[in-house]
C-alpha cells in the first residue's frame, strides 16, 4: 500500500471525492497504521461524520462493516483479507452477527489518552495531523507489543493494554515494568512532537489499574474483536480522565499501588486522593503522580527488578 492517508471532501482535490452538498470541502481523513488498522479523523466538518450512529469528535478506529455517514451520504468500510491488502469504503447496507464468548483473568489495564486533541485537530494543518496520530498510535503499539502485553487497541484518540497475571498473584515485577512502559510512552510521545510544528505541548494522560475482568471476542464472525470488558477496565478509562482535574500524569488504583507496598518512601513519590470518577457513588482511592516522579521512581528501584 503506497499511501498512509486518504482525505475526504466535496472539493476536487480531495482523494476520495463524494459529491454531495453537506459535505465539507475538506470533510474527514482517513488514516492508514502500520499494524493494518485505519483510523477515521474527522476535520471539524459543519454536519459531522459518524460511525455506527455515532458523531466522531475524536480519532475513531474503523472495522469491517462499519457504517460510516458523511453528511447524508452513508458508505459501508469494507476490510479485506491479508492476500488482499487494499482497503476500500463501499456503498452498502449489510448487517453483522456478533459472537462472544468471554473468560474471567485477573489483569492490568492501562489506558494512555492524547490531551486536548480537539484542540489539535482545529489549529493543525490536516496533513500534519495525520502524521502525528498515525506516528503516535504505532510506535505506542509498538511499545506496548514490546512489552508484553496482550492486546492494545486505538479507541479515539487514546490507546488501551491489558497484561494478564497468573490466576491469583500479580508480582512486584511486573507492575514495575509496566510503570516503565508508561515512562517509554510519555518519551516517545515528547520526542514525537519535536517532529512536528504544534501549537502547543503534546502530553498525554494516563490511568492504571488491576483486578479481574472478562475477556472475550465482541466482534463480528469474520472479524474477530477481542478485548476486555468489566469495572476494572471502566475504572481505568475514570482514572485517566481523573488525571485532569487531579493535576496529575497518572492516576493508579489501589489494587495496582497494594502490590508497590513493600517499596519505602512511596509517598515521596505518589499523592494519595479520594477521586470522585464518573458513574461511581462513592469516591475512590487513587493515587497518581507526574511522569517526573514516575521516572526518579522507577530508577532508584532498578534494583528490585527480576533480570531477564
Amino acid at each position: 500500500m503506497d499511501r498512509s492517508y486518504w482525505t475526504i471532501g466535496r472539493n476536487q482535490e480531495n482523494d476520495i471525492v463524494i459529491t454531495d452538498h453537506t459535505i465539507s470541502r475538506n470533510h474527514a481523513i482517513l488514516q492508514a497504521t502500520e499494524g493494518g488498522e485505519f483510523l477515521l479523523i474527522d476535520l471539524g466538518s459543519r454536519n459531522g461524520t459518524f460511525v455506527n450512529d455515532r458523531r466522531v469528535s475524536i480519532p475513531v478506529t474503523l472495522q469491517n462493516r462499519d457504517q460510516v455517514n458523511f453528511g447524508k451520504t452513508q458508505v459501508e468500510f469494507h476490510s479485506l483479507t491479508d492476500s488482499h491488502p487494499n482497503h476500500t469504503l463501499i456503498l452498502s447496507e449489510r448487517d453483522t452477527q456478533t459472537s462472544i464468548v468471554h473468560e474471567r483473568r485477573l489483569m492490568t489495564v492501562m489506558v494512555a489518552d492524547m490531551r486536548n486533541f480537539t484542540g489539535l485537530s482545529r489549529q493543525l494543518d490536516e496533513k500534519i495531523l495525520s502524521a502525528l496520530i498515525g506516528n503516535w498510535f504505532r510506535q505506542s503499539g509498538q511499545i506496548l507489543r514490546q512489552a508484553g502485553s496482550w492486546v492494545d487497541k486505538y479507541i479515539g484518540d487514546a490507546v488501551m493494554a491489558i497484561w494478564f497475571h497468573g490466576e491469583e498473584a500479580v508480582t512486584i515485577e511486573e507492575i514495575l515494568r509496566i510503570l516503565e512502559v508508561i515512562s517509554y510512552l510519555n518519551q516517545m510521545t515528547q520526542k514525537l512532537a519535536k517532529q512536528y510544528p504544534l501549537p502547543f505541548p503534546l502530553r498525554i494522560g494516563v490511568g492504571l489499574n488491576t483486578g479481574y475482568a472478562m475477556v472475550g471476542n465482541t466482534g463480528s464472525g469474520d472479524h474477530p474483536d477481542y478485548t476486555a470488558i468489566g469495572d476494572t477496565v471502566n475504572a481505568t478509562f475514570r482514572l485517566e480522565s481523573a488525571t485532569k482535574v487531579l493535576g496529575f500524569d497518572i492516576a493508579i488504583g489501589q489494587k495496582t499501588y497494594s502490590y508497590l507496598e513493600n517499596f519505602s518512601d512511596l509517598n515521596q513519590y505518589f499523592t494519595e486522593h479520594l477521586a470522585e470518577l464518573k458513574g461511581y457513588e462513592k469516591p475512590i482511592l487513587t493515587y497518581s503522580l507526574t511522569f517526573e516522579r514516575l521516572l526518579q521512581f522507577i530508577q532508584l528501584n532498578q534494583n528490585m527488578k527480576t533480570l531477564t
